[in-house]
């Protein structure tokens, strides 16, 4: 086995537990990811199998070292060499090329001639040709940050790696390298991500939910399968236990009734019983009588407690239900029209170098698609109006939209969940109406209060769904720019299936593949 993780916990310092008893191995080349909910504590565990964060308890064992690829990196100072590890052998190799004959250069070089020509070449495979081993790591995109530690594969050929999130900030291209890298490696490899065309790739998927690790012997499909006969099952169980405590409460009130009848009867027929007998005769039914309702309050004890259990793991698997109208205008009317359009961030410097030439109308789903600068989100902020081309000319007829990015950061406001909801509420809905969408969207009472700010990137990306909801006003066009960055594979499934039920124009930014298949995204805009 490459990786062995036995029976590791970790708590926060105030105690705080995050996971328990989680164990599990990687055997030789084999692929394992790691998926669950935002806050379940996927990050943490993988940083605890790096050796970032100290366990509480357990062990972790591997057979080489691990090559761990964070999520995020704090600033640091350090420049980029030193991040990939290769500062001080290139400084050896740089030190005899330039005429050393130091033994402790020799040694830290330890024959490793052609590190450098590995960093060029790696970088030139990651899109880096720009970047320098000498330059600021903190000064870098997320992107470029990304791709950095990915180069590192090349170089270092580790036969152990960790990676948290790797496709968050990647283009397309940098996307089909990595998939390539995944499929053909010769490694040991754990993964946590909700990149579904890449989670498609892992031979094993695990699930971390606050209940621990489960394991499923399959990629995400098989994943996802499996997980959809669990809940159906689950949900029978608890129907039909629902089902059995009715009938129950029903036996119940059944032998109270015929109590209640024998002692009306009694009360009437006492006069005709002599004493003794008829103290013999109650004795005799109430000990009966107070058998059965043991017996009763005993099986509705046990029922309650049952269904209490099988209601407790549905837990975090309540699906959210959005009901999305459909936009005003009517399917097939042109909304845009662009002839020879160009922009210029610098004058008389033509971003594109060639022209865009394209229409747009009423019920298209258009996928706008392009590595990292090249001008995806100069495109939507000319298609709106915000930006006016610098050459080439653009009709827009009169439409409404709404524009989703990544962060949502229509959300992040300084107001409470029930305050941005009561906003939203232009129609003057009941407050109870208002308090009842929240629900559906997965808010209840108690969050009501919490402030936005706070909210993960899934949590932002609900409310906002929800608020345009209560505020009925479906746009004509609906633009989302990397609208999956920040989501879990529940909060996905939800923006998937609301943007899926959409019926206006839809323009998407995003490098997630099974995001744009799942919505019908069919046409591309290339840049």
């Amino acid at each position: 086995m490459s990786i062995i993780v036995s029976d590791i916990s970790y708590h926060y310092q105030n105690q705080n537990t995050i996971f328990e008893h989680i164990s599990f191995s990687v055997a030789d080349n084999s692929t394992v990811s790691i998926i669950g909910d935002n806050g379940t504590g996927k990050s943490t565990l993988l940083r605890v199998i790096a050796g970032e964060l100290r366990q509480s308890d357990g062990s972790i064992q591997f057979s080489s070292e691990p090559y761990y690829i964070p999520q995020n990196v704090v600033p640091t100072g350090k420049y980029v060499a030193q991040f990939l590890k290769v500062a001080e052998k290139l400084q050896a190799l740089h030190a005899i090329t330039g005429g050393s004959t130091s033994q402790s250069d020799y040694d830290t070089l330890s024959d490793d001639w052609d590190i450098e020509s590995r960093c060029e070449k790696a970088f030139a495979k990651w899109g880096l040709s720009n970047i320098r081993l000498t330059d600021d790591f903190d000064n870098l995109s997320g992107g470029e940050k990304t791709k950095v530690f990915l180069a590192g594969l090349d170089i270092h050929n580790p036969k152990v790696i960790l990676m948290d999130e790797p496709t968050n900030h990647l283009d397309y291209t940098a996307r089909e390298i990595l998939y390539d890298y995944i499929d053909s490696v010769k490694a040991s490899i754990i993964i946590v991500s909700h990149d579904v065309s890449l989670l498609e790739r892992i031979k094993t998927t695990m699930e971390l939910t606050p209940k621990g690790l489960r394991i499923y012997g399959g990629d995400f499909y098989f994943y996802s399968e499996a997980r959809s006969l669990e809940e159906n099952s689950l949900q029978e169980k608890i129907h039909n236990e629902e089902k059995r405590l009715r009938e129950v409460r029903k036996m119940a009130q059944e032998v109270k009734q015929r109590q209640e009848k024998r002692v009306g009867r009694g009360e009437r027929n006492k006069s005709q019983i002599i004493r003794i007998l008829r103290k013999t005769v109650s004795n005799r039914g109430e000990n009966t009588d107070a058998k059965l309702k043991e017996k009763h309050e005993k099986i509705v004890q046990q029922s309650r407690e049952k269904l209490t259990d099988l209601r407790s793991q549905k837990i975090g698997r309540v699906e959210m239900k959005l009901d999305v109208e459909d936009a005003g205008l009517h399917k097939g009317k042109r909304l845009i029209s662009a002839r020879g359009l160009n922009y210029e961030f610098s004058k008389g410097v033509p971003f594109w170098n060639n022209p865009l030439d394209f229409e747009i109308f009423s019920g298209e789903r258009i996928h706008i698609l392009g590595d990292n600068g090249s001008g995806k989100t100069t495109l939507i902020n000319l298609i709106t109006g915000k930006l006016e081309p610098a050459s080439g000319e653009i009709e827009r007829a009169s439409f409404s939209y709404l524009y989703l990015d990544q962060e949502y950061r229509e959300v992040n406001v300084d107001m409470t969940v029930l305050g941005l909801a009561n906003r939203y509420n232009v129609s003057n809905l009941p407050e109870h109406e208002v308090k009842i969408r929240l629900n559906r969207a997965l808010f209840p009472k108690d969050v009501w209060d919490k402030n936005c700010r706070v909210l993960s990137g899934g949590e932002r990306m609900r409310l906002y769904l929800c608020c345009l909801m209560i505020s009925n006003q479906i746009p004509d066009i609906l633009i989302l720019d990397e609208p999956t960055n920040n989501l879990d594979i529940s909060s996905l499934r939800i923006l998937t299936d609301t943007v899926r039920n959409y019926k206006g124009t839809l323009l998407v930014v995003s490098h997630d593949s099974y995001f744009v298949r799942e919505i019908g995204a069919g046409r591309v805009m290339r840049l």
